[in-house]
């Protein structure tokens, strides 16, 4: 015998209720008992109409012909029209004696329990009456049993507590003496031993099912719902979420106690002694094996088997020194909870007995919260224990399964990788089978908590990166380019898994939950909202994304100066603006420091040398120990490419222009042609090196005119580029003359700076340098003589937002 429960989405029309009439159909079993749910949002509709006509408000009746339209309505499509009379006639005389019932609350303007517990089971009484004559109709060998016959309990209205021997009794009766296969009953509801109607609770038809299965020693319960099974967690708040194929009965009721709402936990609690098997079944995908719930140990010894959640939690803090040593204290801080009935889901206590906390519902917060004061008014007055302190918006996280008992470190496992996305720990509860290890959180929290946890435990070891690009002209498109090229790759040989969540030029911005396609950026892009820096950075904060990276593709300094603000929230940053880390010092010390406060990396390698891994070499050598005594460094690709494509026979105009339309400089070339590029290059060394300096300590000796510093736009520039070529040959002649070559150079040497144009004699390290190549001379204790030398192409877009890309592997390789 198998016993098969159908919740409201399953029965929520009549083209879901053809389907469970073909599960039904095809179920190969001597006997089968069918418990149905009411309509799909009915239940709700009778609750609300319920409460309308208490408060004498007569829009109740709006609501009374909503549900008398979805149950006529579903008997014209199931039932043929020679067949609808006797079927709608029966509906409609039940659906007057409801009406008949809503008026009398509607005059007394009250609703009792009991009435209530009336009102309400005329859902599951409709809907498995049409189900059985549908079923008929259809030729299924079916009858319907008013399962009020069958389900005995107290008088209590509302959560009524099953007879579970006379119920068993009752039903093994009637199943011995029908003849029939098929035999629907409605789940839900009960009634007392006097015959009035109860109901069994939330998730009440669940119950229903797990009675009669229990009672009858079924072989197997099966829950068809809208999911195919349990899932690893919730695949609405991760997408990554698998469904489970077998778990142990303490495990589902784990989950299902911690809002997996697939099963409701009593539910388990009759099957379970009886060691019947519970399946999980999607009416929509009836092929899925969906999830087998059994007595045994879950296989091959897994040790996390889901990760779930609790929304709507409210902490209740007691403590004060009065509560050490004094028995009697948690005693009577529970006992007035439960005398109030507000059930506690959490509990925590400290060792020195100095406070005690507790996690309950939000919706009881504030009565507790009196409550307790209350009941401990002598101790607060006399300084004892102080008021009780509550908490809201808070959720509690859990991690599920049997076998992590035996595994060391999952606790700490967990706990570190909510610190690493920023994730706040309020308080923490294990039991001692540790079967469950619990934490609670703020609520905002609760969706990247889940994706980072689930991460971390079931998608083996493939880490997400969340993207947020801010710049997307040349660098930036180049780089989204390369992240598109090369994502499979990462997924295969690096388990990263790179996706951009938003991005931003100078006009528009765009978010997608899902992240952006790297196939037509541009034209969604294009079709952005109005671009704007806070709310930019106010979405990035809004989205809470695990594992969230912005990149700054810009030379914007009001972009540098939102970085606090991402490091404050535990967002990483990639950058190639070189103006934060070139910033006051302070500023650049504060954005390090912070980075290492919010565990969230700021990486900029790109400053210095584009791609080159020139500050990542140098971190190394400090790490390790060495000590930088001299740096040499060309590091302007921009001013390399120009001097090395100047000549006399060329102007120095043309060959800047040429740089620039070739991405080597600047958007302003003037940037870097005064030499303030090279300047906060070499400070950013300077300082990774570990010397305190400021961009005014560094020596410019700049070889442009005044006059072309002076300009305040490129046409002006540019014109006075033309106006002095005189003095830029001049520069090269002389150059020429000492059989030399011009190149830009930057100087480090104790604690002092200098950036300026050279003449490079032969056999100098610096003179064959090609194109828009960098090159670095760290001359160091442990490299005294012979430098380290770090020589490559040092300028172009392709190379810069390599660098970047760089940097966001080794973020994901954390």
């Amino acid at each position: 015998m198998k016993v098969l429960k159908f919740g409201g989405t399953s029965v929520a029309n009549a083209k879901n209720i053809t389907l469970v009439k073909d599960i039904v159909s095809k179920t190969e079993s001597d006997k089968t008992v069918v418990v149905v749910s009411a309509l799909g949002g009915v239940t709700d509709l009778l609750l609300n109409t319920a409460s309308l006509a208490a408060l004498q408000d007569d829009t109740y009746k709006t609501f009374l012909k909503e549900i008398e339209d979805r149950h006529l309505t579903i008997i014209k499509e199931l039932i043929s029209i020679n067949a609808q009379s006797r079927v709608l006639s029966k509906v409609k005389s039940e659906l007057n004696t409801l009406e008949t019932l809503l008026e009398g609350a509607f005059l007394i303007g009250e609703i009792t329990p009991k009435l209530s517990d009336k009102i309400v089971s005329y859902g599951e009484l409709l809907s498995s009456f049409i189900i059985g004559e549908f079923f008929a109709e259809a030729g299924l060998d079916v009858a319907l049993k008013d399962s009020r016959e069958l389900i005995k309990t107290d008088d209590v209205n509302g959560k009524a507590t099953v007879n579970f021997e006379l119920t068993n009794q009752l039903c093994e009766d009637f199943i011995t003496n029908t003849p029939h296969r098929i035999l629907i009953l409605a789940g839900f509801i009960a009634s007392s031993e006097n015959g009035g109607s109860t109901t069994l609770g939330r998730g009440g038809s669940d119950y229903t099912a797990a009675i009669v299965a229990a009672a009858l020693n079924a072989e197997l319960l099966q829950i068809w719902t809208d999911v195919s099974g349990m899932y690893t967690a919730n695949p609405k708040l991760v997408k990554q979420a698998k469904p489970i194929p077998h778990i142990s009965y303490e495990e589902a009721m784990e989950l299902s106690h911690f809002g997996a709402k697939v099963l409701y936990p009593p539910t388990i609690q009759p099957v379970l002694a009886k060691g019947i098997s519970i399946q999980i079944k999607n009416t929509f995908e009836p092929e899925n094996p969906g999830t087998i719930i059994t007595k045994n140990k879950n296989e091959k010894g897994k040790t996390v088997r889901g990760i779930t959640h609790v929304e709507n939690i409210a902490l209740l803090s007691l403590e004060g020194p009065g509560m050490v040593g004094i028995p009697g204290i948690s005693k009577r801080f529970f006992e007035v909870l439960s005398q109030a009935s507000i059930s506690v889901v959490l509990i925590t206590q400290a060792s020195s007995e100095h406070s005690i906390c507790v996690g309950i519902s939000a919706d009881n917060v504030f009565e507790a919260e009196q409550i307790v004061n209350e009941a401990f008014t002598y101790e607060i007055g006399s300084g004892k224990i102080n008021p009780v302190v509550m908490e809201t918006d808070l959720a509690i996280i859990a991690l599920v399964g049997d076998n992590m008992k035996s595994h060391q470190g999952l606790s700490g496992k967990m706990f570190s990788t909510l610190g690493r996305n920023n994730v706040n720990i309020r308080a923490i509860a294990q039991g001692a089978s540790e079967r469950n290890i619990s934490a609670v959180i703020s609520k905002e929290d609760v969706k990247k908590a889940l994706n980072s946890l689930h991460e971390e435990f079931f998608e083996e070891n493939i880490k997400q990166l969340n993207l947020f690009v801010m710049g997307v002209g040349n660098v930036g498109s180049k780089f989204l380019n390369q992240i598109k090229q090369q994502k499979k790759y990462l997924k295969d040989n690096l388990k990263l898994n790179p996706r951009v969540i938003g991005m931003s030029n100078s006009r528009t911005m765009v978010f997608n939950e899902q992240g952006i396609s790297l196939n037509n950026w541009e034209s969604v892009l294009s079709q952005g909202e109005k671009a704007d820096k806070s709310n930019f950075f106010e979405m990035v904060n809004k989205l809470n994304f695990r594992n969230s990276i912005f990149v700054d593709n810009t030379a914007s300094e009001e972009v540098s100066n939102t970085y606090s603000s991402y490091l404050r929230n535990s967002i990483s940053i990639v950058t190639c603006n070189k103006i934060a880390c070139s910033s006051n010092y302070s500023n650049y010390i504060d954005l390090k420091a912070l980075a290492r406060e919010y565990n969230a990396p700021f990486l900029f390698e790109t400053n210095v040398g584009a791609g080159l891994p020139i500050i990542d070499t140098l971190k190394h050598l400090i790490a390790s120990g060495d000590k930088v005594q001299k740096i040499e460094a060309v590091l302007s690709g921009s001013l390399n490419f120009v001097f090395n494509n100047f000549n006399d026979k060329t102007t120095f105009h043309d060959v800047v222009i040429q740089a620039k339309e070739e991405g080597y400089t600047e958007p302003d070339p003037k940037i870097d042609l005064s030499g303030i590029d090279v300047m906060r290059k070499i400070l950013i060394l300077a300082r990774e090196s570990g010397h305190q300096l400021e961009i005014d300590d560094i020596a410019n000796n700049s070889f442009l005119p005044q006059e072309s510093l002076d300009t305040s736009n490129n046409n002006d520039f540019f014109d006075s580029l033309k106006k002095h070529e005189a003095s830029f040959q001049e520069l090269y002649r002389a150059a020429t003359n000492a059989d030399s070559k011009l190149k830009y150079v930057a100087q480090f040497e104790n604690g002092k700076a200098s950036v300026g144009l050279q003449q490079i004699p032969k056999g100098h390290d610096f003179y064959n340098l090609e194109g828009s190549d960098n090159i670095v001379l760290f001359y160091t204790e442990r490299y005294p003589d012979q430098p380290m030398i770090i020589k490559g192409a040092g300028a172009g877009a392709d190379v810069t937002a390599s660098g970047i890309f760089a940097d966001i592997i080794r973020i994901g390789n954390f």
